[in-house]
């Protein structure tokens, strides 16, 4: 690695989202006069934002630099990092490069917007070879999450290398039998990383993260004890979720039927692209579960974060015209409440136990595990990666901090850990009481 001081080296790293909050994550790296954007999502509002449906960022600076933007690059399906996408490509016109799945989902988003003439470009994570993107060079590295198909980046510049990477997890047992690929990162960090920026979603919590398996063999135990019906809420993109749900359910011969526009498109998508199997007889229509033995039905649906017009709160308070919640039903809510969603949820789970039903949710009963990596496997990625400047990302603010902490703890020297937050202002720990625009830092 080029002896690079990251203030005097012209490269700019500037987040438009993700940082200070969950959800909403952009992150813009500029050389020059080219640019290339790192994801594009939204954020989904918090009780107190009465009448709100989507969280956009700020897409101004993109819309300012429009002529400079070069691609955009999606770590993964999500719509944390890839629900803006339809609102800023009307505003700028640029190729934008995502996995297989990632790519499907996004189709899917763009056609039901009615957003046209995009170039979707399809990335390889397993090639050696590097994309190159004006004075950039990309590399790509496989990463376990709690959907497939995630990716971190290795960006070669002019300066040095920034890796990136992605919201991940280190799963040993992942659901497709496809690790996370540490021999590269771990290349990287010996060829030199310039700067390192790293998901920092679960830097508050001590050892590894649990493995995505683990939740099936719960899973299992609450199909095998069910007498009736049982229902399932999960994230429509939990590809992994509803696989093993799925798999159980065809175990102990029950029909699946599914409840939610997006749950549905989901599993569409992903089972044309293989990365859903579903044995064949195990699908049926909801109008024909509804009329089936109830011992002999599972159903998927939405409605894990307690929105309002999702399938679950429409079957929690009886406005679901195919569900009715009797005694001896059997409720899984297999996720955990985004900050600020735990009201919602609540009230959700309530609804369901006066209607007589049986419901499992994280707090009581082990249905969920992260998709993000915790402490030890921060700690791991950093002394794979070895940066020169480290970042962390994607967090509310204490989660950066903590992810910062770690790093220095680690042996790095203070004034190399910038912790940032959107709008482009970064806060060195050497520095506590001043607050300096990274543009500064990184001009």
């Amino acid at each position: 690695m080029k002896d690079t001081n990251l203030k005097k080296s012209g490269l700019k790293i500037i987040p438009l989202g993700g940082l200070g909050e969950i959800g909403k994550n952009m992150m813009v790296i500029e050389y020059g006069d080219e640019i290339i954007l790192i994801d594009a999502g939204l954020m989904f509002p918090s009780d107190e934002m009465f009448g709100i449906d989507l969280v956009l960022p700020d897409f101004s600076y993109l819309k300012e630099n429009k002529s400079k933007l070069k691609a955009i690059i999606l770590t993964h399906g999500h719509e944390d990092h890839v629900g803006a996408l339809s609102y800023l490509l009307k505003e700028v016109n640029v190729p934008v490069y995502g996995t297989r799945l990632t790519l499907g989902l996004v189709k899917a988003k763009l056609k039901d917007l009615g957003v046209h003439g995009f170039k979707l470009r399809e990335i390889y994570p397993h090639s050696k070879s590097k994309l190159k993107i004006g004075s950039f060079k990309l590399g790509f590295m496989r990463v376990n999450h709690s959907i497939p198909d995630g990716v971190g980046l290795a960006i070669t510049t002019p300066v040095g290398t920034i890796v990136h990477s992605g919201d991940f997890k280190i799963d040993p047992t992942p659901i497709d039998g496809k690790l996370i690929d540490l021999q590269k990162f771990q290349k990287e960090g010996r060829k030199g990383v310039l700067a390192f920026l790293s998901d920092s979603t679960n830097s508050e919590v001590k050892g590894f993260t649990m493995p995505e398996k683990s939740v099936g063999q719960v899973l299992f135990d609450i199909f095998s004890k069910a007498e009736g019906r049982i229902l399932v809420a999960s994230f429509a993109s939990h590809i992994h979720r509803l696989q093993q749900v799925i798999d159980i359910a065809s175990k102990l011969n029950r029909k699946v039927a599914i409840s939610g526009r997006s749950m549905m498109e989901s599993i569409e998508i992903s089972s044309k692209l293989g990365y859903v199997k579903i044995p064949k007889g195990t699908l049926i229509d909801i109008y024909k579960a509804s009329k089936m033995d109830e011992d002999k039905i599972v159903i998927l649906c939405t409605g894990s974060q307690g929105e309002p017009l999702s399938a679950l709160s429409r079957i929690a308070s009886g406005d679901h015209k195919q569900i009715k919640i009797t005694s001896g039903d059997t409720v899984v809510i297999a996720a955990t409440p985004v900050p600020g969603n735990e009201r919602s949820v609540s009230k959700v789970i309530d609804l369901l136990f006066r209607c007589g039903a049986e419901v499992h949710y994280e707090s009581i009963s082990k249905v969920h595990v992260s998709g993000h990596a915790a402490q030890e496997e921060l700690k791991l990625m950093l002394n794979l990666v070895k940066p020169r400047y480290f970042i962390p990302i994607h967090g509310e603010y204490r989660h950066l901090v903590k992810h910062a902490q770690i790093a220095m703890n680690m042996g790095m020297p203070d004034e190399n850990v910038l912790v940032a937050e959107d709008g482009s202002r970064v806060l060195g720990k050497s520095i506590p009481k001043k607050v300096r625009e990274l543009e500064e830092i990184t001009a």
